[in-house]
């Protein structure tokens, strides 16, 4: 198997973190960047190379592209992982809020992305890999912030196979269903800042309920499912468009695309 040089955003926990660890174990070169370095210093031991990035900052972007390609002189992966997800009403939720979620999970991803593309166009190859969500092509309430950024990383990414398919360069989706990762606390800590009194104190009291359950039971998917996943893209000569792994990924999509919206409608209600 060829080694490659990799770009994994978003790498100081959960999906991005597990999956650089195994990337760096079957000898590929990682590069790994998340805002906190402090939390990447293990993988650093395991012969990784953490850089600490904002990925809301372009000078950032542009000091970690500049940086592996003096050292490797090309970047033949680009995973854009990093992202979080913003919940609460949409009424309650300060629009500055709604534009940070966009700046992190579209803009950043689509920067990123600007400033790669040239190197792989020239090296005529090269895998670009977005994270979106099974949230990329369902909805739930509360999350409107949220889906609204995945479900434009969905189109995003589909516009951008096309133009980069005569270049030789792969672009695919990652759509994750539920994987334990610290996604949950965020998830939560937002709803309760934004909804938890008012209006929609009610149906929020309702999701945090369904929420915690499904966190504290355990349900949910391992990281070890999406590192795997990762695994086979990076060493696929053409890999899918679209991989759709965890726990209720391909379930939930598969009613969405064929149960209508209002029978979706209640189905998603009646696990609030």
């Amino acid at each position: 198997m060829s080694k490659k040089v990799i770009l994994i955003t978003g790498a100081s926990s959960g999906m991005g973190k597990e999956s650089a660890k195994t990337l760096i174990e079957q000898g590929h070169t990682v590069y790994t960047v998340a805002r906190r370095i402090e939390q990447m210093q293990d993988l650093s031991t395991l012969g990784g190379f953490p850089i600490q990035m904002d990925i809301t900052k372009e000078n950032d972007i542009q000091n970690v592209v500049d940086t592996i390609i003096k050292k490797e002189g090309k970047i033949d992966v680009l995973w854009n992982n990093a992202g979080y997800g913003l919940f609460g009403s949409v009424e309650d939720t300060p629009i500055e809020e709604a534009r940070q979620q966009f700046e992190v999970n579209v803009f950043g991803l689509a920067t990123l992305t600007q400033k790669v593309v040239p190197y792989m166009r020239k090296a005529n190859a090269g895998t670009i890999i977005n994270t979106s969500s099974m949230g990329g092509k369902m909805y739930t309430p509360m999350g409107a912030w949220y889906h609204a950024t995945k479900h434009a990383v969905e189109g995003f990414s589909d516009c951008l196979r096309l133009e980069l398919k005569e270049f030789n360069i792969n672009v695919v989706v990652l759509e994750p269903g539920i994987i334990v990762t610290e996604f949950g606390d965020v998830l939560l800590e937002n709803i309760n800042k934004f909804s938890s009194k008012g209006a929609y104190a009610s149906l929020t009291k309702k999701l945090v309920i369904a929420t915690k359950k499904m966190y504290d039971s355990g349900q949910g998917s391992k990281t070890l499912v999406i590192s795997k996943t990762i695994a086979k893209i990076v060493k696929a000569r053409k890999p899918k468009t679209r991989y759709r792994v965890g726990l209720l990924a391909k379930p939930m999509v598969w009613m969405r695309i064929n149960l209508g919206d209002r029978l979706f409608d209640k189905i998603v209600m009646s696990q609030v």
